[in-house]
């Protein structure tokens, strides 16, 4: 199978495992936002400031260098497994020790259990980690899907029947263990992979050097993303914090959507052609051209109904989330550049570079966070924005840097995607006129019909539009609605 085709594949299994994931992590988030407070989600996210950043560590970088590697066998993957094994170990023990002052910091003494009980999932991690980098070596993205989406289900389902036993906080702490361990069972009968211990420590040096400048932006990176969230959890307390944090997470579905579904694939694509500058460069265009096609209208659709959604969907005492939700979909656009420049400079081995961007945008961030705050909710969104639009801007001049490349490439790459999505926001534009002020008045009617008539308008777009740059998009997509409706009668039968 050739590289383009074992990246389709792998794009599409991923593509169905995160939008299955997604669409069920949207509608438990909805019952969850329905039964619990916004101070639970904020004090959950407070938690995993510490426990995500711990997790990365355990991880060391080392399961992208296993993937990265032009050669690896069980004994790279046992010598990994039992260094992050021993990691998980040691961070469960501190977390435990610690855990009593974290709490006295936060002045929530509720705190301390909670960290003891969800760190345990650190002794599970390793052995879920593992196989999840072997199918990603393999691009055996199929299996990979299927367990997530098994565990997201479960996960869902738990964290709701808790929460409606009143179990509060706990419901979202004891359901994500509950995920991690079914995890762990269906991978370790989807894979071939037998963990065992192993010392080897060459093995484990050779890893360890890619693995820790991949730790260290890693960390960075953590550090932009969750510092913010921590500020705002001391500044401004868990509500806030719970508030802006639903919206951010709103904003960000698109991108979840399709993004983390290109990422491992592109990586592991771009690794193995690593020496041909000519080829990275057509998977990175791609890959830029294809996220702003089918994630730009998510992002235009998010702003133009961010006030009626939220009201529908989670309710008034959540309407506070659209304003800062609408401001942050505007980050669309520049994360389809940021994320795919990130996936080159891994991939080239350019991770000193990429490093620095990253402490220069960790200062950015908190400094847009910490000003935006005078401004409520609305002022940190504003302030993010910029940080994006800033960090695109640097991601993009280091793979000038990298790859034989202009400006201009880039500019025909979102082109297709602006010009689909300009189409688009017009005819948003249109529906809103005619319905005056029905998005207050009418939420429900004003929903409706802008679901009704944006993807109807883009669909059509997107199949009858000469664009060179998507013909082949186009072409698959009528083939699929043919097939569609020659099956339709059939079924109907």
């Amino acid at each position: 199978m050739s590289v383009g085709q074992s990246l389709r594949g792998g794009i599409k299994w991923l593509m169905v495992g995160n939008m299955g994931m997604r669409l069920m992590e949207f509608a438990f988030g909805v019952i969850l936002a329905r039964l619990l407070a916004p101070a639970d989600f904020g004090m959950i996210v407070t938690i995993q400031v510490f426990t995500g950043f711990a997790g990365m560590l355990a991880s060391g970088g080392m399961g992208q260098s296993l993937i990265r590697a032009k050669e690896a066998d069980a004994n790279d993957f046992n010598a990994v497994f039992t260094m992050q094994l021993g990691l998980g170990v040691l961070i469960y023990l501190i977390f435990f020790f610690t855990a009593p002052w974290i709490a006295a910091y936060f002045d929530t003494p509720l705190y301390a259990d909670l960290i003891r009980v969800s760190t345990v999932v650190f002794l599970m991690r390793p052995f879920a980690f593992m196989r999840r980098s072997w199918l990603n070596r393999e691009m055996d993205f199929k299996k990979r899907s299927l367990s997530e989406l098994v565990a997201t289900i479960l996960t869902g389902i738990a964290s709701v029947l808790m929460a409606r036993a009143g179990m509060g906080v706990w419901s979202l702490t004891l359901s994500g263990l509950l995920g991690a361990l079914s995890t762990n069972i269906m991978l370790a009968r989807l894979t071939p992979l037998k963990l065992r211990l192993n010392f080897d420590l060459d093995i484990m040096r050779k890893h360890s050097a890619y693995g820790f400048k991949i730790t260290t932006n890693d960390f960075l990176s953590y550090l932009t993303r969750e510092g913010k969230n921590l500020i705002l959890s001391k500044l401004a307390g868990p509500v806030f914090l719970g508030l802006f944090n639903k919206g951010e997470s709103l904003s960000r579905i698109p991108n979840q959507l399709f993004m983390s579904a290109t990422v491992q694939p592109v990586f592991r694509a771009m690794s193995k052609v690593q020496d041909d500058l000519d080829q990275t460069k057509y998977l990175f265009y791609r890959m830029i051209t294809l996220l702003m096609v089918y994630t730009l209208p998510l992002y235009v659709g998010l702003w133009w109904v961010a006030e009626p959604f939220i009201s529908v969907v989670y309710g008034k005492k959540w309407l506070a989330v659209a304003q800062p939700m609408s401001i942050l979909a505007l980050s669309g656009f520049f994360l389809n550049i940021m994320h795919p420049c990130a996936v080159l400079l891994d991939a080239q081995n350019r991770l000193t570079q990429e490093m620095h961007a990253l402490v220069i945008r960790l200062i950015v961030t908190i400094a847009a966070c910490v000003i935006g705050l005078k401004w409520g909710l609305t002022g940190v969104a504003w302030g993010l924005l910029a940080t994006h639009v800033f960090s695109a801007a640097y991601y993009y001049a280091l793979v000038l840097r990298t790859i034989p490349t202009r400006p201009g490439d880039l500019f025909r790459a979102i082109t297709p995607g602006l010009a689909l999505n300009t189409l688009l926001f017009l005819a948003f534009a249109a529906v809103h006129l005619l319905l005056g002020e029905t998005p207050l008045s009418h939420p429900v009617l004003y929903l409706s019909l802008m679901l009704l008539t944006g993807p109807l308008v883009y669909l059509l777009a997107v199949l009858y539009l000469p664009i060179p740059a998507i013909s082949g998009e186009s072409q698959r997509w009528r083939k699929q609605l043919q097939a569609g409706l020659r099956l339709a009668p059939k079924i109907l039968k």
